[in-house]
């Protein structure tokens, strides 16, 4: 039986925010004021398409969004971790739940040379119109009142999971890589052979913590700063 790696992208994959990275290919480095302060709690997707129309009102190409999105550095490890993960794909399957967008992971990946290591994106769908604007859509609509209205995580993995059983795959153990609050709704769904990795110092690590004195999840956590610790996780699961 297969393992699963579930990733979150931003401060997970990759060292920084994608949806904050992309500022830098303005000129001036920063948004104004009128866009800043339009962000709704819950709704950063809507707010990341008044973003995008901003940069392509000051005349940023697609190609300019793209070099600059190229960049982000990746967190610790991580390229050994996913250069492993491409190397055992006949006993791993990993996926990406994200945040972001289909065009900034889907650049960042390919400019790496590591996206054979991820078999699907689930995210916010993006493209660019006949304008040459970026548009960036929500991944879902769902009822979870603890998750942002665009995304639901524990949705999608339990989706996907399901959707695998039907195929005949079923998973010894599903090892989830996270750092953000809207990693700990799909821990839930996780049970006692699986392995749920927050990163350290991050909010993901803060919440589970809280969790341990009200409900405890089924599933092992343990904390990572390096995809190190991820990489020997997933050492352990292979040869149990």
């Amino acid at each position: 039986m297969k393992t699963l790696m579930v990733f979150d992208f931003d401060d997970t994959v990759v060292d920084d925010n994608s949806d904050t990275w992309v500022i830098r290919c303005l000129p001036s480095n920063t948004l104004p004021d009128s866009v800043k302060n339009s962000y709704r709690k819950g709704h950063w997707t809507e707010f990341m398409g008044r973003v995008m129309s901003y940069i392509g009102d000051q005349k940023v190409t697609p190609e300019g969004i793209r070099s600059v999105m190229e960049t982000i550095p990746f967190a610790p490890g991580m390229t050994d971790l996913l250069t492993f993960i491409s190397d055992h794909k006949s006993t791993i399957d990993c996926i990406v739940i994200s945040d972001s967008n289909t065009l900034f992971i889907d650049w960042i990946l390919q400019a790496s040379g590591l996206q054979a290591a991820v078999d699907r994106v689930f995210t916010n769908p993006a493209k660019f119109n006949e304008l040459g604007y970026m548009e960036v859509r929500c991944h879902h609509s769902h009822d979870c009142e603890r998750c942002p209205v665009n995304l639901c995580k524990r949705k999608v993995l339990q989706l996907f999971l399901s959707e695998q059983c039907a195929r005949g795959v079923e998973y010894q153990r599903v090892v989830y890589a996270g750092d953000g609050g809207n990693d700990l709704c799909p821990t839930s769904c996780l049970g006692e052979r699986d392995v749920v990795m927050p990163r350290k110092g991050f909010t993901l690590e803060k919440l589970l913590a809280k969790l341990e004195d009200d409900a405890p999840l089924s599933a092992r956590v343990v904390a990572w700063s390096s995809g190190t610790a991820i990489l020997e996780e997933l050492k352990a699961s292979m040869q149990s």
